[in-house]
């Protein structure tokens, strides 16, 4: 049985913890840190499957922590990136109304993106037409977001892994069973070895409410994790796409609709869809199915949808897109001349860590961070948590109680 000491014990080796690691060692260089994480390797979830978009900052309510530290956040990564001479594609990214009523939206995400510090304009179908050929805007009209841009999330991740580990910083993989000490500031493995610290920061992801739970924090939530999967273009379709094009989101759900976006590696990638996930780590069929979360999500999705209008429409709309029939006419919307012929399904699949406040009954819109017992919890870091993770990072350690 081993003894481990450390300064900062953070749980969950995902962007954003792996962020927090790497914004405390560069504020304070003589704490030493320890990074737990239950998978074999860093990113392995939520981090490392999403379609690698750090985004502008049009879409978020002005007074939200997401429009504070998106924005910020996606300069700083991108000039991290190109530090490391890492791959990143600026591309931009074009917002079209899929519909004619939605067109009143477009003046709303401009006033948005601009009281958030974003650069968006208005452009016309002409403007529309040169960006995306193949698309389409039902008014003529749409946004350009030129800061917008794509970078290869895996990469990324595993550079930040090197920084730290180059730094002197620890990580325990494989832990994925553990308990908290009453009493004291110590994890206590299920192979009989421990680990002390001053101060825990939890950046679990999936896993967050959970570990939350066991501190005695943030009892009024609960994760329901929406699976988002991807088809692509295929290499012989007749369509190529130079910048994001997306549709006009509904800004009351947490979901930006089925869109496109040029990656790294030549492949155009089609989605996410938002669908309901069985399990925080149900990637595929029956794997990683949990019975009683599955049971609460369908509880608490039922009594959103009697309800909340809002919700009601995102189930009509959005909730079935991971049928082909469905997700075809979802990307129609956007890309009318498809077929599916043109698209096959890909590989990449992932699930939004997405919370729900029990206690209002309601998905919770934005980052979520609460102080605990010798303890700092994440527990709502969905998008644009890994483009803002830098940023985000910054604000978790200037208000955690640990580093006043």
């Amino acid at each position: 049985m081993s003894r481990i000491t450390t300064d900062i014990c953070i749980m969950g080796a995902g962007m954003v913890g792996l962020s927090v690691a790497y914004q405390i060692s560069k504020r304070y260089p003589l704490l030493s840190i320890t990074i737990i994480e239950k998978e074999s390797d860093v990113g392995m979830h939520s981090s490392g499957r999403n379609s690698g978009i750090l985004h502008a900052g049009l879409y978020y309510e002005p007074s939200s922590l997401k429009a504070k530290v998106c924005v910020s956040g996606a300069k700083r990564l991108k000039e991290w990136c190109k530090e490391e001479k890492l791959q990143v594609m600026e591309c931009g990214k074009v917002v079209t109304p899929q519909k004619p009523e939605l067109d009143k939206q477009l003046e709303v995400l401009v006033e948005r993106g601009r009281a958030n510090g974003a650069t968006v304009e208005l452009i016309d179908k002409k403007q529309f037409s040169e960006l995306v050929p193949d698309g389409h805007t039902s008014t003529g009209r749409a946004i350009w977001s030129p800061d917008t841009c794509v970078v290869k999330p895996m990469q990324v991740i595993q550079k930040l892994k090197q920084r730290l580990q180059e730094g002197g910083i620890d990580f325990l993989f494989f832990q994925e069973q553990w308990k908290v000490a009453e009493n004291s500031k110590q994890i206590i493995f299920t192979d009989g070895n421990k680990l002390s610290y001053d101060h825990l920061i939890n950046c679990t992801g999936l896993q967050a409410d959970k570990v939350a739970h066991q501190f005695g924090v943030g009892k009024k939530y609960t994760m329901l994790p929406f699976k988002g999967s991807y088809w692509q273009l295929k290499k012989d379709a007749p369509f190529k796409f130079n910048t994001n094009l997306y549709p006009v989101p509904d800004l009351e759900v947490p979901f930006l609709g089925v869109h496109a976006t040029p990656s790294v590696d030549g492949v155009t990638y089609l989605g996410p869809t938002a669908t309901l996930a069985m399990g925080r780590e149900n990637y595929r069929g029956f794997q990683g199915v949990e019975p009683l979360m599955t049971l609460n999500f369908l509880r608490h999705m039922t009594l959103q949808v009697i309800t909340n209008k809002r919700m009601r429409n995102y189930v009509y709309n959005q909730a079935f897109d991971w049928t082909p029939k469905n997700f075809l006419n979802a990307i129609r919307a956007i890309i009318p001349k498809i077929e599916m012929g043109h698209i096959e399904k890909s590989s990449k699949v992932g699930i939004r860590p997405q919370l729900y406040d029990k206690k209002k009954n309601e998905l919770v819109q934005d980052f979520i961070m609460l102080n605990g017992p010798n303890s700092t919890h994440v527990v709502n870091a969905i998008s644009p948590a890994f483009t803002a993770s830098f940023e985000l990072a910054d604000y978790i350690l200037d208000n955690s109680r640990y580093f006043d």
